[in-house]
């Protein structure tokens, strides 16, 4: 029993339904208004707030560690892994620029990659250090990394060598969805919240979504945003989730860890958060349990990540656990850039971002707007 009002203003056919109000689906719903402001652009998510990696990740603004750029170089070539750091890059740029560094939390306290003492991936690197600095040019016009291993200490760090990037921030991944959140909402886009769809069905002029527990949605376009979540709509993609866990400590008198830190090939990553160490990763440790859509922690990495903290960052040190979580990530299965493409005639997926959603949602998030536009 729908009011004219209700019809007219609330149930009406959209002109773009965007599944998904993570990063990369409200920026694509944001330059979707931008390009065409009459639009009646609707997002659903099926969460209370926005509950996806994008508020899960640890909030690294980074673009690689030099261990991984190199893996990336060898096993996928320079034209393509070197494309991948261009499009971190000024996807971050993009990012600061539209919504304010004050607004996300920015902070320009640059990333080290931290090889413990004896560590064979430290020869590997040092070796190269220069090559990868060289093909860097090209992006950022001078060299990117350089030792710093007389900052170990300073750091309260037990490591063997450490190799400095200051081109690295981190942000407030709350902040940051807020903020975005507000933007996209200012500009005209509707944000629809605890709405779960349990499948899609492309119709003559645009697309249905059938929605959990009954009630559908029409749109002329359609866009799903879901990442690590996308096989639950597109079952015969090759995007696979990829659990992240994390940790967090209560306070730590003089904590001196400052920025932001990679460890092990990027599997493990940790910084400073208001006096507290933020630690997470492990997920190689048992990739076939973390290729999961459920959140959660396990004994093994737990247990790892610990591990880390009391030997590596907090050596000597007796520190609490206040927070665990994790989030849900989206890699392909063979690798290769996140996937922007059409699934029918009406409907774009964007996903598949892997570990650097932050850096590379708002220009995944432009190429799927246009598709749709």
């Amino acid at each position: 029993m729908e009011s004219i009002w209700e019809h007219r203003s609330f149930s009406g056919r959209a002109d773009l339904l965007v599944v998904g109000a993570g990063i990369t689906g409200l920026f694509t719903a944001l330059h979707a208004k931008r390009q065409s402001p009459l639009l009646r652009i609707t997002v659903v998510e099926r969460g209370m707030h926005p509950c996806g990696a994008s508020v899960k990740n640890a909030g690294f603004a980074c673009f690689g560690s030099p261990g991984q750029l190199l893996h990336d170089l060898d096993e996928e070539g320079a034209a393509t892994a070197l494309g991948r750091v261009e499009e971190r890059w000024r996807g971050l740029q993009e990012l600061r620029q539209t919504l304010g560094d004050d607004a996300i939390g920015y902070a320009p306290v640059g990333g080290y990659e931290v090889f413990p003492a004896g560590d064979p991936q430290y020869v590997a690197v040092a070796g190269r250090l220069g090559e990868l600095n060289q093909a860097l040019r090209g992006i950022f016009g001078h060299d990117v990394f350089s030792w710093q291993d007389g900052r170990i200490a300073a750091l309260g760090l037990h490591a063997g060598h450490l190799a400095w990037n200051a081109l690295e921030g981190s942000v407030d991944s709350g902040m940051l969805m807020r903020a975005l959140l507000q933007r996209v909402q200012g500009e005209g886009v509707e944000v629809r919240f605890s709405i779960g769809v349990e499948r899609w069905e492309e119709e003559a002029e645009g697309v249905v979504l059938h929605l959990q527990g009954g009630g559908t949605l029409r749109g002329r376009r359609a866009v799903i945003a879901t990442n690590g979540y996308t096989r639950a709509l597109v079952p015969g993609s090759d995007i696979l989730p990829g659990r992240g866990q994390v940790l967090l400590t209560a306070p730590v008198p003089g904590l001196r860890l400052k920025g932001t830190f990679h460890q092990d090939v990027g599997y493990y990553y940790y910084r400073d958060f208001h006096g507290r160490v933020l630690l997470g990763g492990g997920r190689h440790l048992d990739k076939a349990g973390e290729t999961t859509t459920g959140e959660g922690t396990t004994p093994l990495i737990q247990e790892a990540l610990e591990n880390l903290l009391h030997t590596t960052i907090l050596p000597g040190h007796t520190v609490r656990i206040e927070r665990r979580w994790s989030g849900i990530m989206g890699f392909r299965t063979h690798g290769g850039p996140p996937v922007v493409e059409h699934l029918s005639p009406h409907v774009v997926l964007a996903a598949g971002l892997g570990g650097i959603g932050v850096a590379v949602g708002i220009r995944v998030a432009r190429r799927a707007a246009e598709m749709v536009a």
